[in-house]
């Protein structure tokens, strides 16, 4: 049995949206080379998306720890140019990487902060 406790589902229009381990996601097929990525079905609205949808990771090619590489090669500081030399990939790959995990994290510090306490002190000057 696949544990789908940290997935929700992802329709804005389902009345399940957002709601982690709700048990309302299955697992109705594998695909990927080595058939290593699920494909979920929610049962509230009967939509269907990939487990990476939402990630970094979604519509990439490159293996998880290449992605993981050229990730961590851009939260060091190195340049666009520079990572995609060091993790022998394309700049543009870089970029495209970049770009989407930044969104990503934005959206997640939005989602996880978006109830947090004001500060006593005030805003930061």
């Amino acid at each position: 049995m696949d544990d789908l406790s940290r997935f929700c589902c992802l329709n804005s229009d389902c009345p399940e949206h957002g709601k982690r381990g709700a048990g309302n996601l299955t697992v109705t097929s594998r695909y990927g080379k080595h058939k290593e990525r699920r494909m979920l079905r929610c049962s509230a609205c009967k939509s269907r998306f990939s487990e990476r949808k939402g990630t970094p990771l979604v519509d990439s090619r490159l293996p998880p720890e290449k992605v993981e590489s050229v990730l961590e090669h851009i939260a060091e500081g190195c340049g666009v140019r520079q990572t995609g030399r060091l993790c022998q990939v394309n700049r543009g790959t870089v970029g495209r990487l970049s770009q989407i995990a930044g969104e990503h994290a934005r959206d997640l510090h939005d989602e996880l902060f978006a109830l947090s306490p004001p500060d006593p002190r005030g805003p930061v000057r």
